[in-house]
């Protein structure tokens, strides 16, 4: 049997492996938050989906116990935070099979630093759509349940061409799963997607569709989102559809943002969910700001373009997190006016 381990069980990470483990995989979480790797070992996770509730029994170890671990996997799914992926990459890989792929189901562009640690031959990038919260140790708030899931996946070099669908198979088990031939440009559309809407949001203190419903707001994040395509496509990525769009519906590069907003809010977003920024703040963390909006901002600078909203949302996102200002709906006239700048 097809040995698979879930690094970073957090509200995605566990309800990725409370469905593989309820198809019958064999698979090991493994989490860093003592509390909730304990609340899932005690009593199993507790998944609570809009039609169903799943409390499924879980083999969960903690980050300190992964030098204790004797077997070695096939699959690695790491669902660590994108500023993770180095560490977390290196933690594993003595515990990754030689022939076996860790797939990094994360925001941001991680498949080259993982890559660099376990070799591209052992490398799939992924990605990953689920919305989902956690605030409770054991306990999940999964708002897109499996049929309302979705990855892509791809390879980084051709010595892992046609190995996608190992991975896929046990992705199905969780969502629906496209193949893609361009991974990094597929990834780069999703860090497009989260330009628009994960941090913009945050800053407002309000669950996504609330904050887009501010006045002028969504405007905002179109603008945030067009700054991350040029970028984009000044780095050499192609426009590509993701979340089960199809080719068309992104055929017209100036609809491109609006589009993929329109089918995240549609396709994913229940009217309580709060974005994983938001839910970082409110437990005291940081966030995944940097691999988001400010590799937006690197991008375009480094390629002479101008990236406005993209440098007011990461300004803001420090200040929230150096405790210089709270979020809430208040800083949606910041943000206006630095963008104006």
């Amino acid at each position: 049997m097809v040995k698979v381990a879930v690094l970073g069980a957090g509200a995605n990470g566990a309800s990725i492996g409370a469905d593989l483990t309820a198809a019958g995989v064999d698979v090991t979480l493994i989490e860093q938050w003592p509390a909730h790797a304990e609340a899932m070992r005690e009593r199993g996770v507790t998944i609570n989906m809009p039609d169903r509730t799943l409390v499924q029994p879980v083999d969960v170890r903690h980050l300190c116990q992964v030098a204790e671990l004797r077997e070695k996997f096939d699959v690695v799914f790491m669902l660590m935070k994108a500023y993770d992926s180095g560490w977390a990459a290196q933690l594993i890989e003595p515990h990754l099979a030689e022939d076996g792929i860790l797939v990094g189901v994360q925001n941001g562009m991680t498949a080259d630093t993982i890559a660099d640690v376990v070799g591209a031959h052992r490398t799939l990038g992924c990605v990953i759509e689920i919305s989902s919260m956690m605030f409770e140790p054991g306990v999940i708030e999964r708002n897109s349940g499996p049929d309302r899931s979705w990855f892509a996946l791809g390879s980084i070099d051709a010595s892992t061409r046609g190995r996608e669908e190992e991975v896929a198979a046990l992705l199905r088990r969780t969502g629906a799963v496209d193949i893609v031939d361009d991974i990094r440009s597929a990834k780069w559309m999703k860090l497009v997607s989260n330009s628009t809407t994960l941090v913009t949001t945050a800053i407002l203190g309000l669950p996504m569709l609330e904050a887009v419903a501010q006045p002028g707001m969504r405007e905002l994040m179109v603008r945030s989102g067009q700054e991350a395509l040029d970028a984009g496509r000044a780095q050499g990525y192609s426009v590509l559809p993701i979340f089960g769009l199809t080719a068309d519906a992104v055929a017209d590069y100036d609809s491109v943002v609006e589009t993929l907003l329109d089918a995240l809010l549609e396709g994913f977003v229940l009217p309580q969910t709060k974005t994983t920024i938001l839910q970082d703040w409110v437990k005291g963390r940081h966030s995944e700001v940097d691999d988001i909006n400010g590799a937006v901002v690197a991008a375009s600078a480094e390629h002479g373009l101008s990236a406005p909203v993209n440098a007011t949302v990461v300004e803001l996102a420090h200040r929230i997190e150096r405790g210089d200002l709270q979020p809430g709906p208040q800083n949606l006239t910041l943000l206006r006016e630095f963008a104006a700048r």
